[in-house]
């Protein structure tokens, strides 16, 4: 699988295109806001998009995914529906960050784990890794060793669990769970800021390591 990755909105939120090399099939994992920069790079690109990913409903992550998925006439996947009420709420997470309104979102397909998704001769895995928000999935391609991983671990972090309905220890025992047990060579691509290797979190990520108490 091949990806790149588009930095949106002051969150410096990554959007993730990706695409299989053979059918030149794409999906946009997360487009968080700054519709016309991602539509930019989607025609720049000469790939035909096919579908519109979500790791989960805040509205960093699903902001211009309606704008999208009518433009291109792609459907909405994801995510696993405990996060409806996230996505029904977009008018007021955009309140209360003094954004543009966003009307609320139902998508075309919502996830659970074990699904697949294909984005040509690519198959993502579905795992759903609740902490964050309780709907929260991420994409696996195993052949390539690349996870797309949302809010759920960053480089040296892990997700905030402040929001409602969150839970840092379920987040913390779907990272251990989950995530670390796919292999250190996996690399993943954050929400937010650099990508780094599972086995690098599981040495280096101080959330990880079993003398940190979880709270």
């Amino acid at each position: 699988m091949n990806y790149r990755i588009i930095p949106v909105t002051a969150f410096a939120q990554n959007c993730s295109l990706i695409w299989c090399e053979q059918t030149r099939l794409a999906a946009l994992v997360d487009p968080g806001g700054d519709a016309e920069k991602i539509k930019q790079e989607v025609d720049a690109s000469g790939l035909t998009l096919m579908q519109i990913l979500l790791t989960h409903g805040h509205l960093d992550h699903v902001g211009a995914a309606s704008e999208l998925a009518q433009h291109y006439g792609v459907p909405v996947i994801g995510p696993e529906k405990e996060d409806e009420f996230w996505l029904q709420g977009l008018p007021s997470q955009s309140r209360m960050f003094g954004l543009g309104d966003c009307e609320p979102l139902t998508p075309d397909r919502w996830l659970n784990e074990g699904d697949r998704i294909s984005v040509g001769n690519v198959t993502l895995q579905v795992l759903h890794c609740p902490g964050h928000t309780p709907g929260h999935v991420v994409f696996f391609d195993e052949q390539s060793k690349l996870l797309i991983s949302g809010d759920v671990i960053f480089k040296g972090g892990v997700g905030r669990s402040d929001f409602p309905c969150g839970d840092h220890s379920q987040l913390i025992d779907s990272i251990k769970r989950k995530l670390l047990p796919l292999g250190d060579d996996v690399t993943f691509i954050p929400g937010h800021g650099p990508l780094s290797t599972l086995g690098n979190e599981r040495q280096h990520n101080p959330f990880l390591q079993d003398e940190m108490p979880v709270w």
